[in-house]
């Protein structure tokens, strides 16, 4: 008891205490400012899936609705494109072949931009130059591959030996528009002219010659479709997978060798024949949840556009594809895109989308399907102002 303070038992238990709350409000505070740290979205994801979002707050098939809209509403007030008026339209140039059949797209786009505001024959007001040379009325002339692009060279050429607009920028302002695969190769004999303009082409295969922040991926569209637009329909739709072609690339043998035995997945190593019905090629697609899209003897297929009509979400099964207007649509809202070596788990990876997401892919699809089709004369929001769009969007180039 010596040298113990009077009233000391009595108070230490009061420092104890003050202590141990001392330790406790530590211990919330660390704990509060740890949990600060982590992310903010987790509570919201319970909130969103226990009610349903109105129309307008759904997930836009754009990147950017905003910035979309916007530039849109721009292209449709100022943008101006001239066509070069050297070619006899009964040849090789400024008409368009045909406005059918699986290069339809380059035939529509010549007859479009000659119906449209966009064209001015003043050339002191254009933003782009365009060149009216149709690589398929070369090709359906018969045309080797050799003279196709002699023609080609010489009339580019002529151009610019003739006027003063390509010089001052050396062509990064002007363009020309080909669907035909051949028709890529018919401009090789001129390599500035592939180096520094725009090209719109339905092979957009960016593990050679195309140049995706320059170039511009143009849609194989295959009009007139056989039957009216799919959509707003998944009860209908029953077989999980599709698709019937020909086996012209690698990864179609592979796909048709791999599961065309499989019972949950329509796969047909040939084209479905006409001799077992009217139209049951197109009517499958009214029947499929996923349709699937190989490319063929390009990167390119006819089989997306008509996998968007018809309302069947089409699965892009193509290395190095820069798919058609992603500058402003956002293709994982729509359609599935994969690997070309995903092919052999493909079945595991669609089953492994819920009912809800495949909902939710299917209305998005929907929402796109009118930027998938031609009209003549073109209509608002169509293919070919779509492909205005990505053209007014690389408009900006310096002159000299």
């Amino acid at each position: 008891m010596a040298g113990r303070l009077p009233g000391a038992a009595a108070s230490s238990p009061l420092p104890r205490a003050l202590l141990l709350l001392a330790a406790l409000a530590l211990f919330s505070l660390s704990f509060l400012s740890l949990r600060s740290l982590r992310p903010a979205a987790a509570p919201s994801l319970a909130v969103d899936k226990s009610r349903s979002l109105p129309s307008s707050s759904r997930p836009s098939v754009y990147h950017s609705p905003e910035a979309f809209a916007a530039g849109y509403s721009e292209m449709e007030r100022s943008f101006k494109v001239y066509i070069y008026p050297d070619g006899d339209p009964k040849t090789f140039y400024q008409t368009p072949r045909k406005l059918t059949g699986k290069y339809a797209s380059e035939g529509y786009f010549f007859q479009n931009i000659r119906e449209s505001r966009f064209r001015t024959d003043d050339p002191d007001q254009a933003h782009l130059f365009f060149v009216p040379i149709s690589p398929h009325k070369l090709r359906g002339k018969g045309m080797s591959y050799e003279n196709m692009t002699v023609i080609v060279k010489d009339y580019v050429e002529g151009l610019i030996n003739k006027y003063p607009y390509w010089n001052r920028t050396l062509g990064a302002d002007h363009f020309f528009v080909t669907c035909h695969d051949v028709g890529v190769r018919a401009f090789e004999g001129l390599p500035f002219m592939v180096k520094n303009s725009i090209r719109v082409v339905c092979s957009p295969s960016y593990n050679v010659d195309f140049i995706p922040h320059k170039d511009i991926a143009l849609p194989q569209v295959l009009q007139p479709f056989a039957l009216p637009e799919g959509g707003n329909d998944v009860e209908n739709r029953t077989i999980l997978g599709f698709w019937a072609g020909h086996r012209n690339s690698k990864i179609r043998v592979i796909l048709a060798r791999f599961w065309e035995n499989d019972t949950e997945l329509a796969i047909s190593n040939n084209r479905i024949s006409r001799a077992i019905g009217d139209l049951v090629y197109q009517k499958q697609f009214y029947r499929t949840k996923f349709c699937i899209c190989p490319g063929g003897s390009q990167v390119n297929s006819a089989r997306i556009s008509d996998s968007i009509h018809y309302g069947c979400v089409p699965v892009i099964l193509s290395d190095y594809y820069d798919l058609p207007f992603n500058n402003a649509l956002d293709w994982r809202k729509f359609a599935v895109i994969l690997r070309e070596r995903d092919v052999y788990q493909l079945k595991s990876i669609l089953k492994s989308i819920s009912q809800e997401e495949f909902i939710s892919l299917h209305k998005s699809l929907v929402q796109v399907q009118k930027h998938f089709v031609w009209h003549s004369p073109p209509v608002s929001h169509d293919a070919f102002h779509m492909v205005m769009y990505e053209l007014w969007l690389r408009h900006n180039v310096i002159k000299y």
